[in-house]
């Protein structure tokens, strides 16, 4: 039996998967936690590695591996490959000022033109562009600019500071694939390149090393142990590859962060910002939409109501769609589509008749979903057909979430089996770097909700997010 390995390096975690490549059955698999917060050391996320990959009993036997992660991370090394400081995270809001002063001197048009996105806190060149303004210093120091899952593959390889790896800090040996750049606002969907005006704008400067980007299936090189090591992949188009996600399918992931993205066979440029043109890891784009507040807006209601996942789902259950005009928009902490980094939650609607339980319970799931309905809308206004919705994440096994999706989303809903479907998606691309082919794995569905449609909920829910735009 050949076997085959996927990483999934997210926010909270780094999670190992080990499967068999004829069938794609999964061998075993291991986990490690990664620390809290909106900044993080890097060399956390080695350790989890090291951590999760014992976990699952050591790669001796393992012909191939590629690392899914966490897109926008800034990782910024010096020239001797160290990093300089803790990496700012996709939900660290601290570069908010400097995404809107990039935007206004290059133009939300012009962004959306050269590099498919317009900048909102969450991308690396205004990351970049804070340390600049903020932390010149090292911003003087950088040698090479990286991602989460670009660090750890070089780490893998063998790369790193002096006497801290086998083969030292050879930065030109950093290596990303085309979802992970497209996350960055400087490199293109369109030209399938860095824009280096885009990163002088943000760094200050242009003489620094960025990763090689990597065509679909092709290897990043081999561990010191003999490990074939595929290219990588943002988390996004990790799920989309583990998936199997074609045309016509939307997958709708309920995580830290809620996502909404499809495969689509041509870039987009939306200047409102309100849909990423990414690009995907199978060679075509993949139109996002990003919100901050997901599983975690689940979280806050069951702590709220005193009760488990299990409980809050009955309850919501027990409420009437709509949840007797209670609403609440969940901009706990603060929000990215729409762009509103200072945001906070808020409910709306309350009576003294309608402030129950139930109601709390169900206004939380559908100020959850209503959101990334908006994104689905979005997605869809930027030419993508959609076939189905497949809801993805730990929250979307809940009934009252699977129930009020079927009436949040304009489209049939499908639940696939839990699984680590980022980690799947890299597991995916080592088959692909070791064999020449994609593989075709087959993904089990637990839940087809009955499609039950009702505009109203969303309208309500547009009543009061919408007026925090004005």
């Amino acid at each position: 039996m050949t076997l085959v390995a996927g990483v999934d390096s997210s926010t909270q975690s780094c999670k190992v998967v080990i499967r068999d490549l004829e069938t794609g059955a999964l061998v075993r698999s291991g986990r490690a936690s990664h620390p809290d917060g909106t900044e993080v050391d890097p060399a956390a996320w080695w350790r989890a590695l090291n951590e999760a990959v014992e976990a699952a009993g050591g790669f001796d036997d393992v012909a191939a591996v590629s690392i899914a992660g966490q897109q926008h991370g800034m990782v910024v090394l010096d020239a001797e490959g160290r990093v300089i400081r803790d990496a700012l995270l996709w939900n660290d809001t601290r570069s908010a000022d400097a995404a809107a002063a990039l935007t206004a001197e290059v133009t939300a048009e012009g962004y959306a033109q050269r590099a498919g996105l317009v900048p909102v806190a969450s991308f690396t060149a205004t990351k970049l562009r804070w340390l600049k303004d903020n932390e010149p210093e090292n911003a003087a120091r950088v040698a090479a600019v990286a991602l989460p899952h670009d660090w750890l593959t070089w780490r893998l390889l063998g790369y790193g500071p002096a006497g801290e790896s086998e083969l030292g800090p050879v930065l030109e040996a950093l290596v990303t694939d085309r979802s992970d750049a497209s996350g960055t606002a400087y490199w293109s969907p369109f030209t399938n390149d860095y824009d280096y005006d885009l990163l002088e704008r943000a760094l200050g400067r242009r003489d620094v090393v960025l990763p090689r980007v990597l065509g679909p299936g092709e290897a990043a090189g081999k561990t010191p142990a003999g490990v074939l090591v595929g290219p990588g992949a943002g988390d996004n188009a990790g799920a989309a590859l583990g998936l199997g996600a074609a045309s016509g399918d939307v997958v709708v992931s309920l995580g830290t962060s809620g996502t909404v993205f499809a495969v689509a066979d041509e870039p987009s440029a939306d200047a409102t910002g309100t849909v990423a043109g990414f690009a995907d890891a199978s060679g075509h784009f993949l139109p996002i939409v990003v919100t901050l507040n997901a599983a975690r807006v689940l979280v806050s209601a069951t702590t709220l109501l005193g009760v488990d996942f299990d409980g809050l789902s009955e309850l919501a259950l027990a409420a009437q769609p709509g949840s007797d005009g209670v609403v609440l928009v969940p901009y706990f902490e603060g929000e990215r589509t729409p762009n509103l980094p200072t945001a906070k939650a808020s409910f709306h609607g309350l009576s003294l008749a309608s402030t129950t339980r139930e109601n709390i319970a169900r206004a939380s799931i559908e100020g959850m979903l209503s959101g990334l309905g908006a994104g689905l809308d979005a997605v869809r206004d930027a030419g993508v057909e959609v076939g189905r919705v497949l809801l993805i994440g730990g929250a979307a096994q809940n009934p009252a979430v699977q129930a009020v999706a079927a009436q949040v989303f304009d489209a049939p809903v499908v639940v696939p089996e839990p699984g680590e479907y980022v980690a799947d998606g890299g597991a995916v691309q080592a088959a692909w770097a070791l064999t020449g082919a994609r593989p075709s794995w087959e993904v089990s569905v637990s839940a087809s909700p009955e499609r039950d449609f009702r505009p109203e909920i969303a309208e309500q829910y547009h009543r009061y997010a919408d007026a925090l735009l004005k």
